[in-house]
């Protein structure tokens, strides 16, 4: 009997079919990387760095004012001592340490951690040019070193440095320390890193040691780099999946991975059973792109009025995401890039995006997105002509990525 041909002993045939695939699976993985030529370094893992520059507008703001980092910085709309009817564009970590984040309503965020004299909170509008001034001294820098280089956002970004260190993990852990420093000498500001065989290990990893740390995830650590990680730290599992599947039993992603394959199928679906499976197994994407694809799903609303209400802004935005995501399902694709354009009173026109390490066709998702980026970049005090929500980057996997949250 060959390798491919093992079978376990088991009372439960789904339970034997189940470890019978796992060891298939693995069993092609092992042979392709002992049967690699020694030296080449294309048909092995890729080296992915995510870099992600922390608290971003905060930081630079606090850099260009002077303030102090320990002390609550809000960004967004005049609170008008609680009365205001904005919202919240970012804020520091002292600020996230009293429970506020971005798209809060900013009455809510005063509630919460009010300005001086009745608390310790600094409230400021932003400034745009400061961001953008920055961003593009980080990205040159990130761009000099990497074989393939993709801006995810104005404060993130993917990197291809598999040739560059020539395969060597090692290298590629000390290329993301000297990147740590010069973007520290370069603009002050601190970033996070992430170094793993996909972009959405990557961009998991940034997160580990938030602020200004770096985690590397090797190719033969993925799957325990998932072991006890709560299934809402996966990019694209939201609130309503993971309630979902905690009322199963479930909620850390190696509970969900031993359930195997096909029992996952039978409980969620088998477009999101093999996601996840490819996922926790290090074979999803780990492509990076300079270019973003021309192919698009869009959608705009002029309002008869210009608007001045940033929550009704905001709702309306909302709406314009659940009609694009419908086109998208019905088209059969899905995408990693959302942008929101703002359109202001004059005629003035804004258009900022943020891609996703997977394509996907959830709903909330991009939801979760939209608002985010609209909250960063609408203009305090602004009235707003027109609205919309583009999503881009589509593709059409042979297996398509799993709508995550899709109703039963």
């Amino acid at each position: 009997m060959s390798s491919d041909e093992v079978i376990y002993p088991c009372e439960d045939p789904l339970v034997e079919l189940n470890h019978h695939i796992k060891f298939k699976h693995r069993w092609h993985r092992w042979k392709s990387v002992v049967e690699k030529p020694v030296g080449q370094v294309d048909d092995g893992p890729r080296i992915i760095i995510h870099c992600d520059l922390d608290a971003f507008y905060a930081a630079v703001e606090t850099l260009h004012h002077g303030f102090d980092e320990a002390v609550p910085l809000i960004i967004g709309s005049d609170p008008k001592q609680g009365r205001g009817r904005g919202i919240v564009s970012t804020c520091n970590y002292a600020a996230r340490a009293y429970g506020i984040r971005s798209a809060m309503p900013v009455s809510e965020a005063w509630r919460r951690c009010p300005a001086t004299p009745f608390g310790p909170a600094i409230y400021i509008r932003g400034t745009r040019g400061l961001y953008s001034r920055a961003s593009r001294k980080v990205m040159a820098v990130l761009h000099e070193v990497a074989d393939l280089f993709e801006k995810a956002s104005i404060d993130e970004a993917y990197l291809d440095v598999t040739d560059h260190v020539s395969g060597d993990w090692d290298a590629a852990l000390a290329l993301a320390t000297n990147l740590q420093q010069k973007i520290k000498e370069v603009v002050s500001l601190t970033a996070s890193f992430g170094i793993a065989p996909t972009r959405l290990v990557a961009k998991m990893a940034s997160e580990v040691n938030k602020p200004n740390g770096i985690f590397r995830v090797m190719p033969d650590e993925v799957q325990s780099f998932f072991e006890g990680r709560s299934l809402r730290e996966l990019p694209g599992i939201g609130p309503k999946r993971a309630t979902q599947l905690a009322e199963w039993g479930y909620t850390t992603a190696d509970e969900l991975y031993d359930l195997g394959e096909l029992s996952l199928a039978r409980l969620a679906g088998e477009r999101f059973a093999a996601w996840f499976m490819r996922v926790v197994d290090g074979e999803s994407s780990a492509v990076v792109s300079p270019l973003r694809s021309r192919k698009s799903i869009g959608k705009e609303h002029t309002f008869e009025r210009d608007q001045a209400d940033h929550e009704e802004v905001m709702e309306r935005l909302e709406q314009l995401v659940s009609l694009v995501m419908e086109r998208a399902v019905s088209l059969g694709v899905s995408g990693r890039l959302a942008e929101v354009k703002i359109r202001y009173t004059g005629f003035e026109t804004h258009t900022s995006g943020r891609s996703i390490p997977v394509a996907m066709d959830e709903e909330t998702v991009f939801k979760r997105l939209a608002n985010g980026l609209f909250a960063t970049n609408i203009r305090p005090g602004s009235s707003v002509r027109l609205i919309g929500f583009r999503l881009g980057q589509l593709e059409i996997p042979e297996s398509r990525q799993a709508t995550l949250f899709e109703e039963e």
